[in-house]
């Protein structure tokens, strides 16, 4: 049920999983949210060849030449931090416009405010014009979205997570009554002005039109797939235990490694990596004999949910996980208190060169994907961007282009003295130089960056002095297994998704999420996949099913 959901390190490069969504909120009586009891729209699609009229031009801006080239959607690796730097941007971006009011989502302490911190400071000085953040807790991002836009407030720039889209019936509504159409500043050719928007992947730009409009700037996804399961490798080696290769050592494992006694469970959150191994598919799948099949319809579905209430029911879960929406397993996971728990790759650079420093032997690895049987997972992922950056309506051609300057600034590749500055802050105060000559961040650093400035990039991946290994293991994970990538059937096809689908899918979450529990049997699935189709998956099925055949597919 949810969308593809990146990890979360200490950056939003990576995201924390959130499944919580907030109170219904409206807009001039027009439903928003995805909780409301009214139907609200029957959603729509956008055919691709519409999508393709209205994106920018590509042309990539690569200042380096990559160490290791991706393949398709994986990143280039650069297994060396560059001597010397060059100026990616020229010309000041800010034309002396007021502050820019920004709100996005960020998990960790909260960093000072502006005119209180000195990397803000350095960044605006660049900028020419000042930028003033609002880091909202990504935890309860839903709440504060929601909130903003039934109220018609939203700031200059405004980042929405992606898995918050599809549960916001009537979203169109709200970007067209808000926002700002970017379509006429970079359509074509026109994106020539703002030349590292222009590089951004063409697969992320496919997904930030709405109505046969583009409405938003795309922050790309870094790790094409949705969830990794990463295990404490240093813990399991110290046991003498080896990375399991089926199911039944997965479970035998957690058996050896849980210890109440001392505080450790194996697993954190697992039950979407589960279902992968289980071969069961992200939503829907072809059918055979025509139409659409739902996961809740296929027994690779059922087979994953008992398996993953089972360790729930054999005490193998951390009891914050079994307790809550979304424990904070990274602090758990960090500190061996669990041993694995699912999250998107992204988490993985962060969370390594975080704990390296405070415990030299600390190896966070993903576990090697594996099916049931012999027969093969399925791995689930998209090119969809992480988030969509929103700019204000009504703003003036004046103001649209400075905000888009001060974008296509945040947007500087990889090898720029604009990189450098938005990732790594002032040398000397923010970061110092490992031995490599890569930037190592210092106390200040990281009380006063929390990506601030990270609305959209060209995703790469860097080496730097505490993940010596990370680069060069993170592309062979990839490459190992984007054999395995399950098919998109939507892809480059914009879906605008009904109200009744956008309004169930968090009641059912936690419907599936009782059962996990043991709060309700697992023949309550046959119920809970009943009252979903009755009350809007049956519509969400004719609608995914007539998007393919207009699409001719």
């Amino acid at each position: 049920m949810k969308p593809s959901l990146p990890g979360v390190s200490t950056d939003r490069r990576s995201l924390l999983r959130l499944l919580g969504l907030g109170a219904a909120t409206t807009m001039g009586g027009a439903t928003l949210a995805g909780c409301s009891k009214e139907a609200g729209s029957k959603g729509s699609a956008t055919k691709g060849d519409a999508i393709r009229s209205v994106l920018p031009t590509h042309k990539p801006a690569d200042l380096l030449k990559p160490d290791i080239v991706g393949e398709g959607p994986i990143p280039d690796g650069y297994l060396s931090y560059p001597r010397s730097l060059v100026d990616a941007v020229t010309e000041q971006p800010g034309r002396g416009g007021p502050p820019i009011r920004s709100m996005s989502p960020w998990w960790g302490p909260t960093p000072p405010t502006l005119g209180r911190n000195s990397y803000l400071a350095a960044v605006n000085a660049k900028l020419g014009v000042d930028l003033d953040p609002s880091l909202q807790d990504g935890t309860t991002y839903a709440d504060k979205l929601n909130a903003m836009l039934g109220a018609r407030d939203v700031p200059d720039l405004l980042m929405v997570p992606n898995w918050e889209v599809d549960k916001v019936a009537r979203f169109s509504d709200a970007v067209k009554a808000l926002f700002e159409d970017l379509t006429d500043h970079l359509k074509g050719d026109n994106a020539a002005k703002y030349p590292y928007l222009a590089a951004l992947p063409t697969g992320a730009w496919e997904y930030s039109v709405w109505a046969g409009r583009l409405y938003a700037v795309p922050y790309p996804t870094d790790g094409v797939f949705a969830w990794a399961l990463f295990h404490r490798k240093d813990l399991l080696d110290k046991a003498g235990l080896t990375a399991p290769t089926s199911p039944e050592e997965l479970h035998e494992l957690g058996r050896k490694l849980t210890d109440p006694g001392k505080g450790v469970w194996a697993f954190g959150s697992v039950f979407d990596m589960v279902q992968q191994f289980f071969g069961c598919q992200q939503i829907w799948r072809k059918k055979p004999d025509g139409g659409l099949e739902h996961k809740f319809e296929n027994p690779a579905f059922r087979a994953a949910l008992e398996f993953t209430a089972k360790l729930f029911a054999d005490g193998l879960v951390h009891p914050d996980t079994v307790a809550s929406k979304g424990a904070d397993e990274k602090q758990l996971f960090k500190a061996g208190k669990i041993v694995m728990f699912q999250d998107g790759l992204g988490a993985w650079q962060g969370l390594q060169g975080e704990q390296s420093k405070i415990l030299p032997s600390f190896d966070m690895q993903p576990l090697p994907v594996f099916g049931v049987a012999g027969a093969q997972p399925v791995i689930w992922g998209s090119e969809k961007p992480i988030f969509y950056t929103f700019l204000k309506k009504g703003a003036g051609a004046e103001r649209v282009d400075e905000l888009l300057r001060v974008l296509n600034w945040s947007a500087a590749p990889f090898g720029s003295r604009e990189f450098e500055l938005r990732e790594y802050g002032v040398e000397g105060k923010h970061f110092t130089r490992g031995p490599d000559g890569s930037p190592l961040p210092t106390d200040l650093g990281r009380k006063e960056l929390g990506g601030q400035y990270n609305f959209c990039r060209v995703p790469v991946k860097v080496k730097s002095s505490d993940t010596p290994n990370y680069v060069q293991q993170f592309l062979d994970h990839c490459k190992k297994d984007i054999r395995l990538l399950e098919k998109d059937l939507f892809a480059g096809i914009k879906l605008e998704l009904p109200a009744n689908w956008s309004k169930i899918i968090q009641p059912t979450d936690d419907k599936i999420r009782d059962i996990l529990r043991g709060r309700r049997p697992i023949s309550d699935l046959d119920q809970v996949t009943k009252e979903f189709l009755a009350s809007g998956g049956e519509e969400g099925r004719a609608f995914h099913e007539k998007a393919l055949a207009d699409n001719g597919r």
